[in-house]
């Protein structure tokens, strides 16, 4: 059995589902403990031509005595043991798959809890084997474990006091090797469970592993890798196939230990209960009856040693699941926020600083800024000036200091993250889409039920409609894992429809438009102007000419705000956006000429 806080409260949830197994259990066991008295009135009856009653009267050993008196009793026993083994199955296996339904459950969402640092840090390999191998070893242990110690308590205490009813010495002498099984199981136990700790990191790290290269099969075909992946995957591989060979050797050795006590155990009773029935202490179907108590133990006795070695793996299965489980939520709602209006898109920054957890430096550094509701922003900068860090911020991705971000003049601290969220739409650098149908990629930003239409409109919105359509199966087209099957810029656009269907007051496109030609850029501007209007749009980009157009340019240099203004402001305004733009056009003009050759 496993015991810790996060499972003690399944055993109070399904009690009564358990003490129901355990009562179909009992019955078994005492109908099971019969049937060695019925072994000893066929080997008497063999040997003397006797049988004898249950009231004690002695009859002839002859058909009727063997039918009414043994296969009758024995073929009830045999039925109802069916019945109640069927029955305690249910019970314990039943409350195992309900026990790991909810941990699963209670895994996921803790997961979706969980903050994007979180994510930087732990592996998909790792977090799919919690959901896969650790919760069937937890699984496996809830319900075989409460099975083998119920069953071993209980068969094994009745068989023993009619064992030592029948003679105390001969079943004193059969329980010395079981006392060194006991002893040697609680010393091997701790290493069993550290071999097998080991053994799921190592599955870990080869399932992270493959999951990067299957994810990443296009980039190794193309720089030719495949040889150098195979070598690393076969290290993995073996370091896997050693860890489990440690575990395997560790559980064998205690197998066979198991197996030599009960043998030598039998050799105990075989030789000093033959002593016994040649001194007339015990007769002969005696002693097969006691020998029929001993085979009801040796099951308790095995599962007691299964149990030593299930338990190992499932604690340290449930003590993976824990960190899981215990992993604090780092990013979440204050103590004192409060509901709001629905939010305008109104945006401030006052002496913004912000660094990532554990970084050695800055990331934004004294930013403060206005964005007035209904404005079209864009911002701009080199590579790491902190662009998509600034609206991180926006979403709430980060803890960030009080009293320096504010929506709609609401400090974002006070504001409940789900309605920072619920009132802001958003396009990452990194676009993401779902092995689904095109059509439920777009709407998926909306809640309910949407019309083809609406989804449509969303999909013109973002001139992706044209590439859809000349698809078979249209919005019904069901795309590879993260998109795949379709280009980058048509990941982009799908993308941008899809958070076009939120309508938020609020919308942030981060180099959202950066894989596409220059007309699809220019169509996708016009619309979000056009649709746009009255609610905020800050879009980041790379290129000059996709922020010319906007209401406002901020450029960012160095995690510093370097200049605000329009497009013709801040060329006259800040060197180093005039040269960005001036560099732009040189490289533009020197493409062109490519081209034209």
């Amino acid at each position: 059995m496993l015991f810790g806080k996060h499972i003690n409260r399944y055993y109070l949830r399904y009690g009564w589902l358990l003490l129901l197994g355990i009562a179909a259990l009992v019955a078994v066991d005492t109908n099971m403990l019969k049937m060695p008295e019925l072994y000893r009135l066929v080997v008497n009856g063999l040997n003397s031509g006797e049988g004898v009653l249950a009231d004690g009267t002695v009859v002839a050993f002859d058909m009727n005595f063997l039918l009414d008196e043994i296969c009758r009793p024995m073929l009830f026993i045999l039925v109802f043991m069916a019945v109640g083994r069927f029955l305690w199955r249910i019970c314990f296996f039943g409350s195992a798959v309900r026990v790991e339904t909810d941990l699963r459950g209670r895994m996921f969402d803790r997961c979706k809890d969980l903050s994007r640092q979180f994510y930087e840090r732990e592996k998909v390999g790792n977090l799919m084997s919690l959901f896969t191998n650790d919760l069937e070893t937890v699984h496996e242990c809830f319900a075989s474990g409460i099975l083998m110690l119920a069953d071993a308590v209980l068969l094994g205490v009745m068989a023993f006091y009619k064992m030592l009813r029948m003679h105390g010495l001969l079943t004193l002498f059969s329980l010395v090797p079981m006392i060194l099984l006991f002893a040697m199981g609680a010393i091997v136990g701790k290493s069993m469970r550290q071999k097998w700790q080991k053994r799921q990191e190592a599955f870990s790290d080869l399932s992270d592993f493959s999951q990067e290269s299957f994810s990443g099969i296009a980039v190794i075909k193309a720089f030719v890798k495949e040889s150098k992946e195979l070598l690393a995957f076969r290290k993995l591989n073996r370091q896997n196939e050693d860890t489990n060979v440690a575990y395997t050797k560790i559980s064998t050795l205690f197998q066979i230990f198991v197996t030599l006590f009960v043998e030598s155990i039998i050799c105990v009773i075989l030789g000093y209960g033959g002593y016994l029935v040649h001194e007339g202490v015990f007769n002969a179907g005696q002693l097969v009856e006691f020998i029929g108590y001993f085979t009801s133990i040796v099951w308790p006795v095995m599962a007691i040693s299964q149990l030593i070695e299930l338990r190992s793996r499932g604690r340290a299965s449930l003590d993976r699941i824990g960190d899981l489980l215990d992993t604090p939520v780092d990013v979440e709602d204050a103590d004192d926020v409060e509901d709001v209006p629905p939010l305008t898109g109104k945006i401030e920054m006052k002496h913004l600083t912000f660094r990532y957890p554990g970084a050695d430096y800055d990331s934004l550094s004294d930013v403060s800024l206005s964005i007035e509701a209904g404005e079209n922003v864009g911002v701009i900068g080199k590579t790491g000036s902190g662009k998509t860090t600034l609206v991180d911020l926006i979403l709430r991705t980060y803890n960030i200091p009080d009293g320096t971000l504010f929506l709609d003049g609401h400090d974002v601290n006070r504001i409940p993250i789900r309605t920072v969220r619920k009132y802001a739409a958003y396009v990452p650098q990194d676009n993401f889409l779902f092995s689904d149908t095109i059509g439920n990629n777009i709407s998926f930003a909306a809640d309910g039920e949407l019309s083809p239409e609406r989804i449509e409109a969303a999909a013109r919105l973002s001139d992706v409609h044209g590439n859809i359509d000349e698809f078979p199966e249209k919005y019904e087209t069901v795309l590879g894992e993260r998109g795949v099957t379709v280009s980058g810029g048509q990941k982009q656009r799908i993308s941008i429809a899809r958070a076009l269907m939120k309508e938020a007051p609020i919308l942030i496109l981060d180099d959202a438009v950066s894989a596409v030609d220059t007309g699809t850029e220019e169509t996708i501007l016009k619309n979000l102007r056009e649709t746009r209007r009255g609610k905020t749009t800050i879009l980041i980009a790379h290129r000059v000419s996709t922020v010319e157009g906007m209401d406002k340019v901020v450029y960012l240099e160095d995690g510093h705000v370097a200049a605000v203004g329009t497009h013709n402001e801040l060329c006259e305004t800040c060197p180093a956006y005039r040269n960005m733009v001036e560099l732009q056009k040189l490289q533009s003009l020197s493409e062109s000429k490519e081209a034209a050759k």
